[in-house]
């Protein structure tokens, strides 16, 4: 896989300087690489793309290449594949849709093409993919429009749109990735492959999954059940509906299937089900950051107290250990606990109030007070940190009383729920550039909680 993930050298069949394609949109991307690797272009139309020489033919090129991207209309995509195997190359990504998502004759020309990259061994992702993106050795073999940043989250999706969004808003919300993996209709390397790398990448500490189809149920629930024991699996399913199991059929050649069978599936591979893209990003961050302290910036990596195998590591405290909130709202204090019930987080019984209200005229030192004194206590395993924006509210002196608490007390999570919006930016601003998230909503912090304290898969 080194071949497809950390090429060094990659030929690019479909390279074009028309505005607005997809050929366009792949060679700007490999070009950002090309400190790492050889990049070659292949137009037989074209002497230069992007002002670099180009070739008619991958049979043209005399260098070993570890990596091919074909990006060429459907009708000559098989002749590309012949002389692509011709050449021994690595491995291969075919982006051209028109295949079995297309209909019965693109089912068979994927068949075709199939068989040919079996007989000569070559590693296949798609077709009808985005492509593959490493953002830790500058690899963006994709036509996304941007790079992701260099995060610990693997996203596996079968939708390459679905990644071109999540790289925007990931941009936005300051977040990264180890591995995005766009695997279209699997011709060749399927889910249950690309889920095995993600769970060897060292970078990776959590796998996020978009996908409308298990093509070999029981090897992915083996595998799965593995992975989890030492990374978590966040999936989100589409095609739950009647409707939206037509609309796979048309998306991705895919079955569907029966919404009853696939939960069972996932709860007997041990991963976490999803409802919502916003959950299925929201979760995986929050168990990348607070899996292992280290994944926090300047927090040190000697001083993690949760376990390497697994994620979390159990409460000091036991059964009896539950989480305590702590707010300067009433209000929502009570709608943050109305919430935990809902998902089974349990509030512990400690001396004070559960939440505990310090009041609208909390300072940053009353704050920080209360914060340390809940976290010494042995049977509370964390802590929803809660601020409305009052006058004397200062969000960004609440963000830094965050950070230090955490340095402190590296195996009690707190988790920030700072309402609010422009004012409140410079707290959530502080807390995102030290590695932590802010939640929004009562809602969202509390599920977060539930899957934190819970090792055992679940569905909400």
């Amino acid at each position: 896989m080194e071949k497809l993930f950390n090429p060094k050298s990659v030929v690019l069949i479909g390279a074009t300087d028309r505005p607005g394609s997809v050929g366009l949109g792949i060679a700007k991307n490999l070009l950002s690489g090309k400190n790492k690797r050889k990049i070659f272009f292949i137009n037989p139309n074209s002497k230069k793309v992007l002002n670099q020489k180009t070739f008619a033919s991958i049979l043209d090129i005399k260098e070993k290449i570890d990596l091919a991207i074909i990006a060429v209309p459907v009708k000559f995509v098989k002749q590309v594949c012949i002389e692509v195997c011709q050449t021994n190359v690595g491995s291969c990504i075919i982006i051209s849709s028109g295949f079995a998502e297309a209909g019965r004759e693109g089912a068979i020309l994927q068949k075709e093409i199939k068989e040919l990259f079996l007989e000569n061994s070559i590693s296949l992702v798609g077709p009808n993919c985005l492509g593959v993106i490493n953002p830790s050795v500058a690899l963006n073999a994709s036509f996304a429009p941007e790079m992701p940043k260099q995060g610990s989250i693997a996203f596996l999706s079968q939708s390459g749109a679905l990644i071109d969004s999540i790289i925007d808003k990931s941009l936005l919300e300051n977040f990264g990735f180890s591995l995005m993996v766009s695997y279209g209709n699997e011709a060749g390397l399927s889910l249950n492959d690309f889920l095995k790398i993600a769970n060897d990448n060292k970078d990776t500490k959590v796998i996020a999954v978009y996908l409308e189809e298990i093509k070999k149920g029981p090897e992915f629930i083996k595998i799965a059940n593995e992975i989890t024991k030492n990374k978590p699996i966040v999936i989100l399913k589409g095609g739950k509906t009647q409707e939206g199991r037509l609309a796979v059929q048309s998306h991705t050649a895919s079955l569907a299937g029966n919404e009853k069978i696939y939960a069972a599936a996932f709860q007997k591979a041990g991963v976490i089900e999803v409802e919502t893209i916003r959950d299925l990003f929201l979760i995986s961050q929050a168990l990348s950051i607070y899996s292992t302290r280290s994944a926090v910036a300047g927090w040190p990596a000697s001083n993690v107290s949760r376990s390497d195998a697994g994620w979390p590591a159990q409460s000091p405290a036991g059964n009896e250990a539950g989480w305590a909130i702590l707010t300067n709202g009433g209000a929502v204090g009570v709608i943050t606990a109305d919430w935990c019930s809902r998902f089974g987080v349990k509030l512990v019984k400690i001396s004070q109030n559960n939440p505990w209200d310090i009041l609208g005229d909390a300072s940053s030192e009353k704050y920080q007070t209360a914060l340390i004194s809940l976290l010494r206590q042995k049977e509370i395993s964390g802590v929803i940190f809660c601020q409305t924006l009052q006058t004397m509210t200062d969000p960004l002196q609440n963000a830094k009383v965050i950070i230090e608490a955490q340095k402190q007390f590296l195996d009690k999570p707190i988790l920030p729920l700072f309402l609010g919006g422009k004012i409140t930016k410079k707290g959530s601003d502080f807390l995102s550039k030290n590695g932590l998230l802010n939640f929004n909503e009562p809602r969202d912090i509390a599920l977060c909680a539930k899957f934190l304290e819970n090792k055992t898969a679940s569905h909400y």
